[in-house]
């Protein structure tokens, strides 16, 4: 049974006054998302990615189509208990500390008060909120919201966990860290479903994602199926070069960049042979610093496949 399941999900809002015409922000959406996995749902601003989240927590309801939680329709009860959510723009009572406040919806989850103390003393540990926990919400900043607002939706220990947009408002420090916990609840079998227009993001964490644009599901699958990674060519940074080796090079088809007074950054073109160029390096005294293979990315495909739907609109 998969954890999350769509069909032909579908929402339309009326737009306009004297003429009121449909807009379509979710069209026809149909996605299985296994148990256990962390899935990626991408698409650029406007795509209909947090729409997609509203209607699975039924914050909103389909025009057509429908939706399941773990076998069970979207909205059952007993469902509800079982999973968590973090939604865009997390806003809560900014009067209270970020105890006072995981306490009260630990509280809505029956939790006697000793179990609530140990949930949110050991969640605001994992999100990284240290004594700032005793401060009124109105004193954080946007990131530190965030940072509560996951901490609230893993509260009751969920089998299923939505996140839209879970990076937001982050320092790189904090992305981290989420990131981080991201990969630990996957480790102990939570299926996290996130949205994001961060790729970079996808590519560490998923194995499976979805790519929306205007609406539509354009492309879906595994990262490997999805994108080739296509070698585009070699990318080294040298030190010790003298003028003449980098002019031979640069005649060979290479590009070089002087990044400082010692330090070059090479391109290779993708039929070089990286090797050939090392031993060649290290013969007149250079020094090798770094060598990457520059391949097409996730970013390449999804930018690929927006123009795509664009065109054909």
């Amino acid at each position: 049974m998969d954890a999350i399941t769509t069909e032909g999900l579908t929402k339309h809002y009326s737009t306009g006054f004297w003429r009121p015409r449909p807009y379509i922000a979710l069209d026809s959406l149909t996605l299985q998302v296994a148990r256990g996995e962390v899935f990626g749902f991408l698409g650029p601003n406007g795509a209909g990615k947090t729409t997609t989240l509203k209607l699975l927590m039924q914050l909103i309801f389909p025009t057509s189509g429908r939706a399941e939680i773990l076998g069970r329709p979207v909205g059952d009860a007993d469902t509800r208990r079982r999973i968590g959510y973090l939604p865009e723009n997390p806003y809560f009572y900014d009067n209270l500390t970020a105890e006072e406040l995981l306490e009260y919806f630990a509280s809505l989850f029956g939790y006697g008060a000793a179990d609530r103390r140990r949930r949110v003393s050991r969640l605001l540990d994992d999100v990284g909120i240290g004594r700032e926990r005793r401060f009124q919400l109105r004193k954080y900043s946007k990131g530190m919201i965030q940072r509560v607002g996951l901490a609230q939706a893993l509260l009751n220990d969920p089998e299923v966990v939505f996140l839209d947009e879970p990076m937001s408002g982050l320092d790189p420090i904090g992305r981290r860290d989420v990131r981080d916990m991201i990969l630990r609840l996957r480790d102990r079998g939570t299926t996290v479903f996130f949205s994001s227009h961060i790729l970079a993001d996808a590519e560490t964490l998923c194995s499976r994602v979805a790519i929306v644009a205007a609406g539509r599901l354009i492309a879906a699958g595994n990262l490997a199926d999805m994108v080739p990674f296509r070698l585009r060519g070699w990318d080294l940074v040298v030190m010790h070069l003298s003028d003449e080796v980098v002019r031979t090079l640069e005649q060979q088809g290479a590009t070089a960049t002087r990044i400082s007074v010692d330090r070059h950054h090479i391109v290779l073109p993708p039929d070089a042979t990286p090797d050939a160029v090392i031993a060649n390096v290290s013969a007149i005294g250079g020094q090798l610093v770094s060598l990457n293979p520059v391949r097409d990315t996730l970013e390449d495909f999804f930018v690929a496949q927006v123009a795509q739907q664009a065109r054909n609109d």
